[in-house]
């Protein structure tokens, strides 16, 4: 077990409490959705407050696979969660949308489901009093590989200096089942789509480049391009001075 690890996910849950007693909250809330990363934040936001926790299952066109690992997850944490069928409100949403005679792009109906579920989560969360917590980690926050205001629009983000590498690992130290574990990562935005197929290379490599490792020359051009062209959504809104 990687004791290093293990610490600084103990330290985390400690700033989850933190932050959410700063912010004069009573507890948080979690967008499960049968992957890696959102497991491990289940299980951190459970340990912070486990008694003022909730997380949200929200299919919208989801897969089988994302159903069965998300009942492995339920059920080897325990955890308490809701559902939310978002499918009628998003195929409304494109009917409205279509309406408009103006053709919308495979992509951008993609990031309405996470925006979808973001609007969601702050229902519930404004409700109960809650933080909402995101799931981004390091590589996906330094390639901008996250929806704005979908599931880059959050609170907290506990997870956002940890390696791909080392959210699997955290997974392990957290008990989350191997069928999530092992699986391939995707943002299921579409049938059979996965994060490698979309940035083209794996996480090993934008690892190994955070780290700075050598990578292939073609690797980190595609990294630094897809950081650069992101940036707006790691900031705030720009603003312009104030008038004199």
């Amino acid at each position: 077990m990687n004791m290093e690890l293990k610490d600084y996910l103990d330290y985390l849950v400690d700033w989850i409490k933190e932050q959410v007693t700063k912010a004069n909250q009573k507890g948080v809330i979690i967008g499960i959705s049968g992957g890696i990363d959102s497991a491990v934040v289940a299980a951190l936001g459970k340990k912070a407050f486990p008694n003022d926790y909730l997380t949200v299952w929200m299919p919208c066109q989801s897969s089988q696979l994302d159903e069965q690992c998300k009942n492995d997850l339920i059920e080897s944490l325990k955890l308490k969660y809701v559902s939310v069928d978002l499918k009628p409100v998003f195929e409304s949403f494109k009917t409205a949308l279509n309406e408009s005679k103006m053709e919308q792009s495979k992509l951008a109906l993609a990031n309405s489901k996470a925006r979808l579920r973001m609007t969601t989560l702050y229902s519930f969360a404004q409700t109960n009093n809650y933080l909402v917590l995101g799931t981004d980690n390091w590589a996906e926050w330094h390639l901008g590989y996250f929806t704005k205001f979908g599931d880059g629009g959050v609170d907290l983000l506990p997870i956002v200096h940890l390696l791909k590498r080392e959210v699997k690992q955290a997974a392990s130290i957290l008990g989350v089942p191997e069928s999530i574990i092992n699986r391939a990562p995707t943002a299921s935005l579409w049938e059979d789509q996965t994060d490698e197929q979309e940035i083209g290379f794996g996480y090993d490599l934008i690892d190994d480049y955070l780290l700075n490792k050598p990578v292939d020359e073609q690797v980190k051009k595609r990294v630094d391009q897809l950081h650069k062209i992101s940036e707006h959504k790691r900031i705030a809104a720009p603003m312009p001075n104030k008038k004199n």
